[in-house]
């Protein structure tokens, strides 16, 4: 990331940056002439927060979104936040026993990382694991298509997955991959402990290491001709399968 940091796009992005991460909101600029009442709550809410708000015109803000749906707004954001990896076993320890972690292997469509991380935020995730490698970043798509989500959940980016999976195994996490093949439906197992769910990228799924490293392989049932679902689908129906689960 530059040293002037990047821009996210759309209402719902911004109004979350300034009410999760505002330390890193550097400046917010609204369109000129803009009625929206939720513009005007964005405005008012970075100046109470002494964040500079400007406005500008339309081509001046379409300029700067570079092709983003901005819907009137948009702001300079100096970091991702992201936590380290050594502060994940004080998050699993907090969770009481009741940890829920999602670990997405490969994900490199920012459109599809933004909307697990929107599944992952409404279902209460713990966290969420993305390795650091041939994965998408969190961005300026991530954080519009998650609809704030990247500022509501710590997101870990780690060096090693295959690593990461036996040290949370070791920290009492059963760690369960989803896996077309599988012969056990995830309907079948019991989600309501310390439980990580890893879904594979788009394509070739779960790599071969990640695979090994997980307890068990379950699937999600699919009675209709379709062979997979698009992995953010696939993430929204598992995550909230555990939480039926754990609310029932």
């Amino acid at each position: 990331m530059s040293k002037q940091g990047q821009w996210i796009a759309g209402i719902n992005a911004v109004a979350s940056a300034l009410e999760h991460d505002v330390e890193h909101v550097r400046e917010v600029l609204i369109e000129a002439g803009g009625k929206n009442a939720r513009l005007t709550e964005i405005e008012e809410t970075a100046r109470r927060r002494d964040v500079s708000v400007r406005r500008v015109n339309t081509q001046a803000l379409e300029g700067i979104a570079g092709g983003l749906r901005h819907q009137g707004v948009i702001a300079r954001y100096e970091a991702a936040k992201q936590l380290a990896e050594s502060e994940l076993p004080a998050l699993i320890e907090g969770a009481e026993g009741k940890a829920l972690l999602l670990v997405l292997d490969g994900v490199q469509d920012p459109h599809n990382l933004g909307a697990c991380l929107r599944s992952a935020a409404a279902a209460a995730v713990t966290a969420v694991i993305i390795p650091k490698d041939k994965a998408a970043p969190i961005n300026a798509t991530v954080r519009k298509t998650s609809a704030g989500a990247a500022d509501r959940i710590p997101v870990i980016s780690v060096t090693n997955l295959a690593r990461t999976l036996r040290a949370i195994k070791e920290a009492g996490v059963w760690v369960y991959g989803l896996d077309g093949e599988a012969t056990t439906g995830i309907h079948g197992i019991d989600l309501r402990g310390n439980v990580a769910l890893v879904l594979g990228g788009e394509g070739e799924g779960m790599r071969r290491l990640t695979r090994e490293h997980c307890d068990g392989l379950v699937r999600i049932p699919m009675p209709g001709e379709m062979e997979s679902l698009n992995v953010s689908v696939a993430t929204g129906v598992a995550l909230f399968e555990a939480v039926r689960q754990r609310l029932g």
